[in-house]
């Protein structure tokens, strides 16, 4: 249970939260309006909404923001088509590399991640030359301080989790796709609204990374997280938190 959490998406290193406020909200309203779009404007039976929701609040997303994607979707959009897609490739010391994209342009999104894959050190493959070394699971993500790990850690069980990974700052939880929505309501329920909760994409196995490499990689992994069309990017890397350290002090 203890111990710090290596499968972290991007979003949570360190450096990464002072990226621009209103990208951020961008990316989660375009989620909320997408999932509204699909399958309706009330969370209570929609889940996808219901989780896009929760993350949107614990990132502080405004609730007119909130409200104002929720409407847009629930009214059809704002006639724009989004596509999700899946990209793959490598980057920097042979890491693997998931970039989740919503867009209304596939020829535009597929260049531009090409191109930041190609001048970041990597190369963008096919899909499915790296998907098989993750797999997609739930991730409901509690602050540290909701409850000790033990407490958490038998709560989350009961709720039907498959996992939990503990540290000062936070805990997390992992369960079946199939399930995050009811393991993130009871523990809701329990604890209070998580910080995160959605499908991810965990590395079976990390690839150790440090020196130049580690530098090149985040890099490279900040570039793509920056794109627009960009909703998630997940990396099967392991830094150790002194190399982190330093490359964030410069």
């Amino acid at each position: 249970m203890a111990g710090h959490s290596k499968f972290k998406n991007i979003m949570h290193r360190k450096g990464a939260q002072d990226k621009k406020r209103a990208q951020l909200f961008a990316k989660l309203g375009k989620e909320i309006m997408v999932a509204a779009k699909m399958g309706g404007g009330d969370p209570d039976s929609n889940s996808r909404l219901r989780l896009a929701i929760q993350t949107a609040r614990a990132q502080s997303m405004p609730k007119d923001n909130i409200e104002r994607a929720i409407q847009k979707g629930a009214g059809g959009g704002d006639g724009t088509d989004y596509e999700e897609i899946r990209y793959e490739g490598y980057g920097p010391a042979g890491v693997a590399i998931i970039v989740d994209v919503l867009t209304d342009n596939r020829n535009r999104s597929a260049a531009d991640i090409r191109s930041i894959f190609n001048k970041g050190g990597g190369n963008m493959g096919e899909t499915g030359s790296v998907s098989f070394m993750f797999d997609r699971v739930g991730q409901v993500v509690l602050k540290g301080d909701a409850a000790d790990a033990e407490t958490v850690f038998e709560a989350a069980l009961e709720a039907g989790a498959e996992d939990v990974v503990s540290s000062e700052d936070a805990h997390e939880i992992i369960c079946a796709a199939e399930d995050l929505s009811e393991v993130s309501q009871a523990l809701e329920e329990r604890f209070g609204e998580p910080d995160e909760s959605k499908l991810v994409w965990k590395p079976q196995n990390l690839t150790p990374v440090d020196g130049d490499a580690a530098e090149s990689l985040l890099r490279l992994l900040d570039n793509l997280d920056d794109n627009d069309d960009v909703q998630n990017v997940y990396a099967n890397y392991d830094i150790s938190d002194e190399v982190m350290e330093k490359i964030a002090n410069g």
